[in-house]
């Protein structure tokens, strides 16, 4: 064997196992996302709410899973309407969601959700026997 190569041979071999010892180059690690809504349908307008002029706006923590589904929903401010909260309430609990995620990975996150009554253009045809019904005291 060549003598110059029989000298190099031990440090190449040297350098060549110190390299194993390096970490990998790490990919990127993906960046976090928030939740997003997939399916939220509206509430249903309570009737004797929307037949006697109540409107507002409740606002609700939602507490999704990673599995985008909620998991907690609490009334954080009232609309001023115990029946346009429950309603909020009711349908929220209902909402589809995309997790948030965290290193690819989707992980548990609370929003804030807004959800707002405004009276509809057009009264349920029933709003006389709802009227009716609550001027008896029923």
């Amino acid at each position: 064997m060549n003598p110059r190569i029989a000298l190099l041979l031990p440090t190449a071999l040297l350098l060549a196992a110190c390299q194993g010892d390096q970490p990998a180059p790490s990919q990127a690690t993906p960046a976090p996302t928030p939740v997003a809504a997939i399916s939220t349908p509206p509430p249903a307008y309570p009737a004797e709410v929307a037949c006697t002029g109540g409107e507002g706006t409740s606002v609700l923590k939602v507490s999704i899973g990673p599995a985008g589904i909620p998991e907690q929903v609490v009334v954080l401010t009232s609309s001023g309407i115990p029946a346009l909260d429950q309603a909020a309430q009711a349908a929220v609990e209902d909402w589809k969601f995309r997790a948030a995620t965290r290193n690819g990975q989707p992980v548990s996150a609370s929003i804030q959700v807004p959800v707002t009554f405004r009276l509809p253009a057009e009264l349920p045809n029933d709003c006389y026997l709802v009227q009716e019904r609550l001027r008896r005291g029923g």
